[in-house]
């Protein structure tokens, strides 16, 4: 696996010396961990623990800000990080300190006294150690990998488990069938705690419903229990018992009328009580990088801004992503008619084609690159890929060789896409800090 860590966090230079990245799926080592540490993951504010292929990291924004705007503190953990590890801990609304994490990682590096345990392993139990020492009113944790035998499945009864839309991805180690990637994903449905879960195609949705029938666990099913839509630009929630007419989401595209109606009614099945006021807020004032980002700031944006071209940022990486992001993409030359380019880099083991095939009905150029991983698909295999799907290609050397020769052609400015996965999204974030996520 590639190494998460970027050279920039001088703090957590000894966790990337100590602690590898390859991904260990068993709870095993977090629960001995968590127990040498006096079990800080019960001491916790109520939990909402969420799972699923796409929209987590969306689904987990909505969430985050419609709790923040009722007034809730809220920790949370997310991954991977864009640019710096501390985008991982959220603190009571604020990213986890350099010396805060310091000290944690010092305490529990003492605790796990040299015992074999991952990269993400060590960082659930920090995240987890420092929740409990902090005072706040909920807990938002996202799952890494999988679910059912992930590091942050740790909680006996959560207040809330949320699965957002299964799809394929990560087939080498949850994979390959879809029953089983959601037999994964399920895992983290715990007896009698309610389960909110998105849309989800048929083979995925018989074993969510098995689950939570064999745990007991009142299950809230979108399109069945409760619905989002968008209708005149707004988000409409049917929930059972009344109609939410909420403004469009903040985070662009159609899918994130879903991502956030899914976490309306995640907040609520927490705190039936949350105000029409607070989820308005929230929904319209989630902020969550790299997903269709527009960006204004930065090297890249200055050149595209000299042009007049728009330039957007997607971390986006398997074909359920790809058709999300190539409906946002199709919205955005809908409201302003002018060509689509795409500057691509990806992960080898991901569905390059499966990815860009949704894209094909627009025929944008694709410029196909590379980016600073040994686990980085080569450039002529994206371009390979993007052939296959039916698009125009050409390989370049980086991102900003794309975004220059994408910029360099003739006729109007283009809608410019830098897109293909978060690691590759945060190279491009980490140009300035002026686009460091905060």
């Amino acid at each position: 696996m590639y190494d998460p860590i970027r050279a920039s966090d001088a703090v957590i230079q000894r966790l990337r010396a100590n602690h590898p990245s390859l991904i260990d799926l068993t709870t095993g080592r977090v629960e001995r961990l968590l127990a040498a540490l006096g079990h800080p993951e019960t001491r916790l504010p109520p939990v909402i623990h969420v799972a699923g292929t796409n929209g987590k990291g969306s689904t987990v924004a909505y969430m985050r800000a419609i709790a923040e705007a009722a007034g809730l503190k809220v920790h949370a953990i997310t991954s991977p990080h864009l640019v710096r590890f501390a985008e991982r801990i959220r603190l009571a609304g604020e990213l986890i300190s350099d010396d805060a994490l310091e000290a944690l990682i010092a305490r529990v590096e003492y605790a796990n006294a040299g015992q074999p345990i991952s990269f993400f392993e060590i960082t659930t139990v920090l995240a987890l150690l420092a929740f409990a020492e902090t005072p706040a009113d909920l807990c938002i944790v996202e799952v890494g990998l999988g679910g059912r035998f992930d590091a942050t499945n740790v909680f006996e009864a959560p207040a809330v488990s949320v699965i957002t839309p299964i799809d394929y991805d990560h087939l080498e180690m949850l994979g390959p069938e879809l029953w089983k990637i959601a037999w994964e994903k399920a895992g983290i449905i715990k007896p009698r705690r309610p389960v909110v879960v998105a849309r989800q195609m048929e083979e995925a949705l018989e074993v969510i419903e098995r689950e939570a029938d064999d745990r007991m666990a009142p299950l809230f099913l979108m399109g069945r229990d409760f619905d989002a839509w968008e209708e005149r630009g707004r988000l409409m929630v049917q929930m059972p018992d009344r109609l939410l007419d909420l403004p469009a989401p903040s985070l662009f595209g159609g899918h994130q009328f879903e991502n956030a109606g899914l976490a309306v009614a995640a907040a609520l099945t927490f705190d039936h009580s949350v105000s029409e006021e607070a989820i308005a807020g929230g929904v319209s004032g989630a902020f969550w990088p790299a997903r269709f980002q527009r960006l204004t700031k930065g090297p890249l944006a200055e050149l595209a801004r000299a042009r007049g071209a728009d330039l957007w940022l997607d971390g986006g990486h398997n074909p359920h992503a790809g058709r999300a992001l190539a409906e946002a993409a199709s919205r955005l030359v809908d409201r302003d008619p002018r060509p689509l380019v795409l500057v691509a880099g990806m992960f080898a083991r991901k569905d390059a084609e499966g990815f860009f095939r949704p894209f094909a009905e627009m025929h944008p150029k694709v410029y196909a690159t590379t980016f600073d991983s040994p686990n980085a698909a080569p450039a002529e295999d994206i371009a390979a890929a993007a052939l296959a799907a039916g698009l125009e290609t050409e390989i370049v050397a980086d991102v900003e060789a794309g975004v220059r020769k994408a910029l360099s052609g003739k006729g109007p400015a283009p809608h410019l896409l830098v897109c293909g996965g978060l690691h590759f999204a945060g190279e491009v974030l980490a140009m300035s800090p002026e686009t460091w996520p905060t």
